[in-house]
């Protein structure tokens, strides 16, 4: 029996593991690297061990370390969570070989697994369906599209889709370092790219005596950069003759290996309905709350039983309902999926119910808290928000509620954009295909919920926010109006920024009441530090606000609003040369691709970022000569850093 156990993981795993053993009555002991010291997951532990470093190379990737840390805090059985030493086979055998016990399969079958190359031939005489593996040194036109795809790992690292051939060179090129700096195996191999494929998953869950369980499929096919961002139980597309022959091939692919413990076996089914083997994960999915949701099963607990023996009933429980899961982001889904970083000043989702039961409305998983700091070091998934009922219509409008009600302050988060998808008439019908960014449109679907009539009154319910802040603050004559005046004379300015766009408040507060430049129509009725009321139009309207440093964070019913102040006298030394490239967040410079003095045209790489574990390539904006280059391999910079001036050619 499991006494103690520890998680070689952080953030929202983690904490998810320890209620499950919580709830069993199981020790709990977690790992933090120094950048994680205040991290919920190491709070919550019944002990915690540190990781000395930040970067997961030197902390939640060295085996040997977490292997001495459950030793010296007495735990007797490891549980990898997903993405890290999840699916290494080594580590598994370093834990097996050390006397604890290995909350996964056995080493051999994540060996066998770990590889797509040699995964994917297994499953071809094993009886199920693949696509043909294709050789990048020998691929034609006619084999485009093609995947440059990661032999070892997953997550969307590591992966290229190339639509032209002088595109492969580099596509291969930069897989095969991130790849290498993701999983420590550059190995990359090619297969047919399906442009409007449906990306279907089957839960497996096998015991050490010989039952299989195919639990239920999940459908995961809306992603950005072929990492899942919506995901689902059941399929829209799944009937129930499709359904069989999914279950069968996961069966098989279970048995082939002789799998134990929970797993995954993923498909990309075609337009014409066939479907074809991608990869088995041999651990927990991100996504496996929806399954939990509809099955009413704790496949943690149960992975937990399996490892210490447990018999699995001969057949799972049938599913009931529908439940949806969303990964709320730090990135900006408009500018390139850019992971942002920064203080979480407000995290806050109400509603929340219970959390593994069958019928759970909405259920949080989370890594972060109000407060917490968002790094650069690791992955930018700050929770998943799920929800259940009893048909998919009602889930995606629970879910979606619940998100845009969400108070969340600090960081860039695709939250508007996740809302947009759970309403799309698209979405609801149930055309989620892995086009529907590009059919849909991005430059739509990440389009802020608050129009910009929302961003104006949010603009003066801000000032005045801030003026009532400023008066009872005061500490004389507090309880006159921000500007009083005993003659009227210039209203008070202040100016704010959203975006591209800028808005001018000029206010009086009089006898009357409030005076606004371009507010006609809108009465004030109530101004407090943290909430303004307005009846605007006719209609009564309540805006929060939340003030942190220069920035204003207004929500209401109509959308949520990040405001911020524009300082009234700028500083000169802070103006950039023009054709300066900035760092758009903290990371390290892993590859340079001009040298200064080069040529370069409109959409030339000059250099790759390194942040939260994928590569962002940084492009000329114009044609031009590098003028500057003051940044070198290896080097980590701050956001705002200046990379390069391109400058105009002579």
């Amino acid at each position: 029996m499991i006494q103690n156990l520890l998680v070689a993981n952080r953030g929202e795993i983690a904490r998810r593991v320890f209620r499950s053993c919580r709830d069993a009555g199981i020790g709990t002991v977690a790992v933090f690297s120094d950048a994680d010291a205040d991290s919920p997951h190491a709070r919550e532990a019944d002990v915690a061990v540190r990781l000395p470093g930040n970067a997961p190379g030197e902390t939640y990737l060295r085996g040997e370390l977490l292997v001495k840390a459950a030793a010296d805090a007495g735990a007797d059985a490891i549980h990898p969570g997903y993405g890290f030493l999840s699916e290494n086979a080594g580590f598994a055998r370093a834990v097996l070989d050390a006397g604890l016990t290995w909350i996964g399969p056995p080493p051999a079958a994540i060996e066998t697994m770990g590889s797509k190359v040699e995964s994917k031939r297994l499953m071809a005489a094993a009886g199920v369906p693949v696509l043909s593996e294709l050789d990048p040194e020998s691929v034609t036109e006619a084999d485009l599209p093609l995947l440059v795809k990661a032999s070892a790992g997953g997550g969307g690292r590591g992966m290229r889709v190339v639509r032209a051939l002088d595109e492969l060179a580099e596509a291969v090129e930069s897989a095969r370092a991130e790849a290498g700096s993701a999983f420590g195996d550059p190995t990359v191999f090619c297969e047919r790219y399906l442009e409007t494929g449906r990306h279907i998953e089957v839960q497996v869950l096998a015991d050490s005596h010989g039952t299989v369980w195919a639990v239920g499929e999940r459908e995961c096919s809306i992603q950005r950069r072929h990492q899942k961002v919506v995901e689902e139980a059941p399929s829209p597309l799944v009937d129930d003759a499709m359904r069989a022959e999914l279950f069968d091939a996961a069966r098989k692919a279970a048995q082939a290996i002789d799998y134990v413990g929970a797993g995954t076996v993923e498909f990309l089914a075609g337009p014409d309905g066939r479907f074809y083997f991608l990869e088995m994960n041999t651990r927990l999915q991100v996504e496996h709350p929806v399954t939990e949701n509809v099955t009413g099963l704790d496949l943690v607990a149960l992975q937990l039983s399996v490892a210490e023996g447990a018999r699995l009933p001969a057949e799972p429980p049938s599913a009931h309902g529908h439940s949806i899961e969303v990964r709320l982001y730090a990135e900006d889904p408009s500018a390139g999926w850019q992971p942002q970083s920064g203080t979480l000043h407000a995290f806050e989702l109400s509603g929340v119910d219970r959390e593994f039961t069958q019928g759970a409305g909405l259920r949080l998983d989370s890594g972060v808290e109000s407060g917490s700091v968002i790094g650069v070091h690791y992955d930018p998934m700050l929770a998943k928000v799920v929800t259940w009922a009893p048909t998919r219509a009602e889930a995606a409008r629970r879910l979606a509620g619940a998100l845009a009600g969400a108070k969340i302050h600090g960081v860039v988060t695709n939250r508007d954009l996740l809302v947009r998808i759970l309403r799309h008439e698209a979405f609801l019908a149930g055309e989620t295909d892995t086009a529907f960014f590009d059919r849909h449109g991005l430059d739509t679907l990440a389009a802020p919920l608050a129009t910009v009539d929302t961003e104006r009154w949010s603009a003066l319910a801000a000032a005045l926010a801030d003026a009532a802040g400023n008066r009872a603050s005061a500490t004389t004559l507090g309880r006159l109006p921000s500007g009083w005046r005993n003659v009227r004379s210039a209203g008070q300015r202040k100016v704010f920024a959203k975006g591209d766009n800028r808005y001018e408040v000029v206010y009086s507060l009089t006898r009357d009441g409030l005076r606004a430049e371009g507010y006609d129509d809108v009465t004030l009725v109530a101004a407090t530090p943290n909430q303004v009321v307005f009846d605007i139009a006719g209609v009564r309207r309540t805006f929060e606000v939340a003030r942190h440093g220069s920035v204003s964070y207004v929500d209401s019913p109509l959308g949520s609003v990040a405001l911020a102040a524009e300082p009234r006298f700028a500083d000169p030394d802070s103006a950039l040369a023009a054709g300066s490239l900035v760092a758009p967040m903290p990371g390290t410079v892993v590859r340079l691709a001009v040298s200064e003095g080069d040529s370069v045209r409109t959409g030339d790489p000059l250099l790759w970022l390194e942040a939260m574990k994928m590569e962002h390539r940084i492009s000329a904006p114009a044609d031009g000569v590098v003028a500057e280059l003051p940044v070198e391999v290896g080097q980590q910079v701050e956001v705002g850093a200046v990379l390069a001036v391109v400058g105009e050619t002579e």
